[in-house]
C-alpha cells in the first residue's frame, strides 16, 4: 500500500474556489451555474444571442464587436447571474489596456465669429435726391400755372364746367396670411397621430440596436454607425434595444426624450403612441 497523494479529479476542482481575477467568462459560467440558469434563459432574458453568451463564457470577447459592447454584455450577464459587475469589468479594462480617453470636443470654427458690417444708408444722397425733388415739383407747378392765366381783356364763354363727383373709395386690399413659422429643427414633421414613431440618431459613436414591431416583427438589428439614424413606425408598439445606449438621441412621436444613458449601457424601451412613456 503505498502512501501519497492521489490525483485530483475534474470534479475536485469545484470544491476550491475559483479566481475571478483570472477569468471573466469563468466567474459568470460558475455564477450562471449556481442560479440554477442555462445559457439559452439567461439569453432570453438579457437579449445577448447564445453564441455571444457561450463566447463569454470561454474568454472570447471578440465576437461583441468591440470593447464598448463587451463592457456591456459583461454589466448585462453579470446582473443576470446575480453578480456585481463594477470588478468584472474593471478586470477587463486592465486585461485590455484600459478605458480609452474621452475624445475632446472640436473648437469653434472661427470663421462663424467673422462677419461683415451692415452697410450704413448714404444719408448724403437721400438729402440730394430729395431736394432736387421738391425743386422740380416747385418749377413744375410754377409753369403750369402761368400757362393757365387768362388775360386781362378776356372773357369768359359760358358756363364754367361742372365738377366731377368725388371718387369712390377704393376698396381695401384682403389682407395675406401670416406665413407659418418653420418647424424647429429638434421636431419631426408630420408624425402621424395614429402610429407610434421613433427616430434613432447615433451622435458621435456607433451602437448596435435591435426595433422589434408590437407582433414581433423584426424592423432592424445592426450597428447604426456615428451620424447615422434610423426611423420606424408601428400601429401600436415599437421595443427597442440599445446596446450602447450613451451616443444614442432619441425621438418619439415628435418628441426628445430627454433621460441620460451611459456610454456602453444596455436599455430595453417599449414606447406606444400618444406622450412618449418608456415601458
Amino acid at each position: 500500500m503505498s502512501i501519497g497523494n492521489s490525483p485530483e479529479s475534474p470534479e475536485d476542482d469545484r470544491n476550491f474556489p475559483a479566481d475571478d481575477r483570472d477569468s471573466i467568462g469563468r466567474a459568470l459560467q460558475q455564477a450562471r451555474v449556481a442560479a440554477g440558469l442555462t445559457v439559452e434563459e439567461v439569453s432570453a432574458s438579457t437579449r445577448v444571442r447564445v453564441p455571444i453568451v457561450h463566447a463569454i463564457e470561454e474568454g472570447d470577447f471578440s465576437r461583441c464587436g468591440g470593447d464598448v459592447y463587451a463592457r456591456g454584455h459583461i454589466r448585462t450577464l453579470a446582473r443576470a447571474v446575480g453578480l456585481d459587475p463594477a470588478p468584472l469589468v474593471e478586470q477587463y479594462d486592465a486585461e485590455h489596456g484600459g478605458r480609452p480617453s474621452p475624445t475632446p470636443a472640436a473648437p469653434l470654427f472661427e470663421a462663424e465669429r467673422i462677419r461683415p458690417e451692415p452697410r450704413r444708408p448714404n444719408w448724403t444722397a437721400a438729402m440730394v435726391a430729395a431736394i432736387v425733388a421738391v425743386v422740380g415739383f416747385v418749377g413744375f407747378t410754377m409753369f403750369n400755372g402761368t400757362d393757365g392765366q387768362a388775360g386781362p381783356g378776356a372773357v369768359a364763354e359760358g358756363p364754367a364746367p361742372a365738377t366731377k363727383s368725388a371718387a369712390a373709395p377704393a376698396k381695401p386690399k384682403p389682407a395675406r396670411p401670416n406665413p407659418k413659422p418653420a418647424p424647429s429643427d429638434s421636431a419631426i414633421a408630420a408624425v402621424p397621430q395614429d402610429k407610434v414613431t421613433v427616430k434613432l440618431t447615433a451622435t458621435d459613436d456607433k451602437s448596435w440596436i435591435s426595433a422589434k414591431a408590437h407582433d414581433g416583427k423584426l424592423l432592424f438589428d445592426g450597428l447604426l454607425n456615428a451620424g447615422e439614424s434610423k426611423t420606424f413606425q408601428d400601429d401600436e408598439r415599437i421595443d427597442l434595444i440599445l446596446g450602447n445606449a450613451g451616443p444614442i438621441e432619441l425621438y418619439v412621436n415628435g418628441k426628445k426624450i430627454e433621460d441620460s444613458f451611459e456610454s456602453g449601457q444596455v436599455e430595453r424601451l417599449s414606447y406606444t403612441k400618444g406622450d412618449p412613456q418608456a415601458g
